[in-house]
């Protein structure tokens, strides 16, 4: 084994070793192939669509070229894995549909022009429930991702893959998407962070949409720096996406100071009743003594809308998803079927054949809440608890700098257990999806294990682009456990 390839360790944050790539001490190469490895070995998991061995490890030897010569962007040998939601030219974007199975992009999102620019090496794309619908990445045309801590559970969704990856070692971080947790609760399952941040904070310009108004792109991540110090990369704003804040974006790896002490934090009553595991509980407890000990205080607040949140999200994003997905139709790109024989069949088979059957659920739900005679009863009424939802928010921050709230019910559950009943499934978004209805950032954050050793996650919401707050916090954390 020469000096590139020499062992490293795979689950090591970025910001532990950058300084050792600096130095000439430890290479880009000899990194990107141990992520290789490690995918190669758990090729069980299934956590990757496609991996870019070739072109990562030719990306890699050029950076370690550019930093023997000191002109080395600030991702210089952070190993990246994108969900297969984002576009990439060149490259196949599958949204974990068959309808999608074999489309090429043409232009590259956003975000991956950032990574690029700041030399960062992306591996590969990482598998997803198909257009980001589910809470358990069964719900890929290419298979489950497997949880790589108990591989008979799931890690989570949507965006599985992502959390699986850099759990397992497969990448020093990742990017997903988070519409109603999916960036948190995964990440809460497999035992990394995830951060949602504000909606807007981050350019959706070449992400594949499934509800417009909610979905956002962020990072996963073995430590809070590594999240900040992707997050500035890829937040900022892009006259390319309508819906991108102009907002300037702060130093946050600063704001990683160590101290917390005078910040005040609010535990909603409402996150906190009888359908919480006792376990999270104790372990959320456990959390919130130590940073007692360490100057901070919680006030118990009250979020009266709370109990609506999963009914108006499932009314919102399905109406956004219906409207999306309309074009996936089999004219124009993506999968068409063979079996038609006029326009009209090629219609219905092409989207019969192409969609699963939780995109088809959505889908059929979100044409029902918009359509004439029901638009008013359901859609427009959601938009307006929506706001009361929204209003929740912004008076209990006038109290407290940020929540802290589980991110899942349970830990991570068994294949099947929840699949074949979409309600109970949908339940597993209740503490995650009032972020993406009120437009605030949410990180989720390692809190120890179960009696069972499967990873707790606790959950920081926080005022709209306050992410550094969440990553102070985050940081503290990391650093008490």
């Amino acid at each position: 084994m020469n000096e590139n390839t020499a062992r490293v360790n795979v689950k090591e944050p970025f910001e532990s070793y950058r300084s050792r790539l600096a130095r000439g001490d430890e290479t880009c190469e000899g990194r990107v192939q141990e992520h290789l490895t490690v995918i190669s070995q758990r090729k069980s998991l299934n956590t990757y669509l496609a991996v870019y061995g070739d072109e990562a490890l030719e990306r890699a030897r050029a950076i370690d070229k550019k930093i023997h010569e000191g002109k080395a962007g600030d991702l210089a040998g952070m190993v990246i894995g994108v969900k297969d939601v984002i576009n990439m030219k060149g490259k196949i974007t599958t949204c974990g549909s068959k309808i999608l199975e074999h489309y090429e992009s043409v232009y590259d999102a956003t975000v991956i022009e950032r990574l690029r620019d700041a030399d960062a090496i992306i591996i590969g794309k990482t598998n997803m429930d198909e257009f980001a619908m589910g809470s358990s990445t069964e719900n890929s045309a290419f298979g489950p991702v497997k949880n790589p801590i108990d591989e008979t559970r799931v890690p989570g969704g949507s965006s599985g893959g992502s959390a699986a990856a850099v759990a397992a070692g497969m990448a020093t971080v990742a990017l997903g998407t988070d519409t109603g947790g999916s960036i948190r609760q995964p990440a809460g399952l497999c035992g990394v962070m995830g951060m949602k941040p504000t909606y807007g904070r981050v350019s959706r310009y070449g992400l594949v949409a499934f509800a417009s108004s909610f979905d956002q792109i962020g990072p996963f991540a073995h430590s809070a720096k590594d999240i900040a110090r992707l997050l500035g990369v890829i937040a900022g704003h892009d006259e390319r996406d309508s819906t991108s804040a102009n907002v300037s974006v702060p130093d946050y790896l600063s704001a990683l100071d160590g101290n917390v002490k005078g910040l005040k934090i609010g535990l909603p009553k409402e996150y906190f009743d009888e359908g919480l595991n006792p376990e999270i509980r104790q372990a959320l407890e456990q959390r919130i003594d130590t940073l007692k000990k360490s100057g901070v205080e919680f006030v118990e607040v009250k979020l009266p809308h709370a109990e609506y949140t999963i009914a108006t999200y499932y009314i919102l994003a399905t109406a956004e998803a219906s409207s999306n997905l309309a074009r996936y139709d089999g004219a124009r790109y993506g999968y068409r079927s063979p079996h038609a024989t006029d326009l009209w069949e090629m219609y219905t088979k092409s989207r019969s054949e192409g969609f699963g059957a939780e995109v088809k659920r959505r889908i059929m739900l979100g044409t029902y809440v918009l359509s004439a005679g029901y638009y008013d009863a359901y859609y427009r009424k959601a938009q307006r608890v929506r706001r009361l939802i929204q209003q929740d928010f912004l008076e209990a921050f006038k109290k407290v700098d940020c929540l802290m709230t589980p991110i899942s019910p349970t830990t991570a559950f068994k294949f099947g257990e929840k699949v074949d009943d979409p309600l109970q499934m949908y339940l597993s978004d209740i503490y995650t999806v009032s972020a993406n209805l009120a437009g605030i950032p949410g990180i989720s954050i390692p809190a120890g294990v179960d009696s069972r050793n499967l990873p707790i996650g606790l959950q920081l919401l926080g005022r709209q682009f306050d992410e550094s707050t969440l990553l102070k916090i985050a940081d503290f954390l990391e650093r008490k456990n």
